[in-house]
């Protein structure tokens, strides 16, 4: 328990640092063209950093930064190796005023202390087995991939608001925001549908199936899933209209819950009898083992009871405290457990997770206020060059608003996936997975988001100076698309679950409204140092972590 609460300190540690480490990320632009002072900007992006926590709910980032390592091989030695090295990085970039990634720090230290904890209790052990390879290749894609991104979005929007005909910028700009409300809703069917596939636990299945090839029970369990989920798939076209909970009885209604019910009362028996945590506590101490193996054989002679819950709900409980022979007090208890399985509810949850209208409808409010302006100011008042700079100094209020609220949600995201799946090390039977552990712990998202929010409130100046400065030089109307364009890239990541960089994001912004101008605008020998910096984050957090790790085992960590 200790080292739990020292592990949740210490992630919130890191959390306030990479605040003031990332501080730059959103007032650079801002401070650079005068348009709020550091300290204005400072508490006016710590504002919205925290706004976020209103915003995102479906934690797509945090569990993908919890699923860094294999479940069997993240422990607590190994987040607190992970957290401390990345707390170094992180300070050691910030004195020299380097921009790094703070995402990209806890990922590769996550990733070394993973690996030594493996070679030192298992011996040479394939890095598939280790890693979590597909979402550690996704985030090593977008390290690429997210500053590009900003880039041409920032090139994009700097060359249509240069654009001297008013109503034609107008018009692109629709354009444009039709096609960003297409993509939102292509996001948002997207992560329902892969929540659902999750729900019916089509991954797990087929993970058991590319285990154990010849195994025809697993088989058997994927193709069944697979076969509901393709049955439900056509009503989530719906959900703009009707809503998750509808969704979720139609899907009931249907007859496609029953197994997915019964399973759930499999695992809340599970729960109930300590399986996961007893099987844990047995393979470190061989005093649990009676205990383990009378726990399981309990299970194993109910477990099939559990099918009971298809056809007559919640009552299977009695029959399943019968066989267990369960005081009237256990018994009680039991029915509490199962009283809490209901397959509708849960299912309307995860539907409910991907929904992203909050952002759509903040977007589509941005968008009117930039249209009105330049309504107001270049078609109603007589426009002149001092007015026009006046407006985008305003409107840059907006974007580097809404920049901060796409920084708060990703990267207080990240400390969210370590805190779960600190949890999911500690007690693996009550938190299955971090997804879990989130649901449960509102307390998480909050203490996150206000810890990043206080971060960046203490700032990050010799960040903003490389930021802000030493890439480009930035004029308000050029701050606004850089903005415009990281607040963008940093919605369609998070949407996408993709851990990103606001660090690379921005810059690839930055470079952008620079390369418009001229490429000689940009200052390339700066952007390659940062580049190299980009580069080595990973692998000098991951040798820190192993480092730190092998220091912890020295001491029976």
């Amino acid at each position: 328990m200790t080292l739990l609460v020292v592990i949740i300190i210490l992630a919130l540690i890191f959390d306030y640092i990479n605040g003031f480490h990332d501080a730059a990320n959103s007032i650079a632009t801002v401070v650079s063209t005068k348009v709020l002072t550091p300290f204005q900007a400072v508490i006016w992006a710590a504002v919205f950093n925290f706004v976020a926590y209103f915003i995102f709910q479906d934690h797509a980032v945090a569990n993908t930064i919890g699923k860094t390592v294999q479940q069997n091989f993240i422990t607590l030695p190994v987040i607190l190796a992970g957290l401390i090295a990345a707390i170094t990085w992180n300070l050691i970039t910030w004195w020299y005023g380097i921009p790094s990634s703070s995402s990209h720090t806890l990922i590769g230290g996550l990733m070394g202390a993973g690996i030594t904890h493996a070679y030192l209790t298992k011996g040479a052990t394939p890095i598939g087995d280790i890693l979590v390879l597909e979402n550690i290749i996704g985030v090593v894609i977008f390290i690429f991939l997210s500053p590009l991104i900003g880039m041409v979005i920032s090139m994009f929007i700097t060359l249509v608001t240069m654009n001297q005909n008013t109503w034609l910028r107008i018009g692109i700009i629709l354009l444009a925001t039709a096609g960003t409300f297409f993509l939102f809703n292509y996001f948002e069917q997207n992560k329902i549908a892969k929540n659902v596939e999750k729900f019916y636990k089509i991954d797990k299945y087929e993970k058991e199936a590319a285990k154990n090839p010849g195994d025809e029970e697993a088989r058997k369990k994927l193709e069944k899933a697979k076969a509901a989920f393709d049955k439900v798939k056509p009503l989530f076209a719906s959900y703009d209209k009707v809503g998750a909970k509808k969704i979720a009885a139609q899907i009931n209604e249907l007859g496609l819950l029953k197994s997915i019910g019964a399973s759930k009362c499999k695992d809340a028996v599970s729960k109930y009898l300590g399986i996961d945590s007893l099987k844990r506590r047995a393979a470190l101490d061989s005093t649990f083992k009676p205990e383990y193996e009378e726990a399981n054989a309990a299970f194993e002679k109910v477990k099939d009871l559990t099918a009971g819950y298809a056809s007559v709900g919640p009552a299977v409980a009695d029959t399943i405290a019968s066989a267990l022979q369960l005081t009237p007090a256990q018994t009680i208890k039991f029915r509490k457990a199962i009283s809490k399985v209901n397959a509708e509810k849960d299912l309307t949850k995860e539907i409910e997770k991907a929904d992203n209208s909050i952002i759509m409808w903040c977007m589509i409010g941005v968008i009117a206020i930039f249209i009105l302006s330049y309504i107001w100011v270049e078609k109603i008042k007589n426009p002149n060059a001092y007015k026009i700079a006046n407006m985008f100094k305003r409107l840059q209020l907006l974007t580097s608003a809404a920049f901060s609220v796409g920084h708060g949600g990703n990267d207080a995201q990240k400390v969210m996936g370590v805190i779960g799946a600190a949890f999911v090390a500690y007690n693996s039977n009550k938190y299955p997975d971090v997804g879990s552990a989130l649901k449960d712990l509102g307390w998480v998202p909050l203490a996150c988001y206000t810890a990043i929010g206080l971060g960046t409130m203490s700032g990050g100046w010799k960040i903003v100076k490389t930021m802000g400065t030493k890439i480009t030089k930035v004029t308000p109307l050029e701050g606004v698309a850089a903005e415009t364009a990281g607040a963008l890239t940093l919605f369609m990541t998070e949407q996408l679950g993709k851990p990103v960089s606001t660090t690379h994001t921005i810059t690839g912004a930055i470079i952008g409204v620079g390369a418009t101008k001229r490429l000689s605008a940009v200052r390339w020998g700066v952007t390659v140092n940062l580049l190299w910096a980009w580069i080595l984050t990973i692998p000098v957090s991951a040798l820190l972590a192993a480092l730190v790790y092998y220091i912890v085992s020295l001491f029976g960590g």
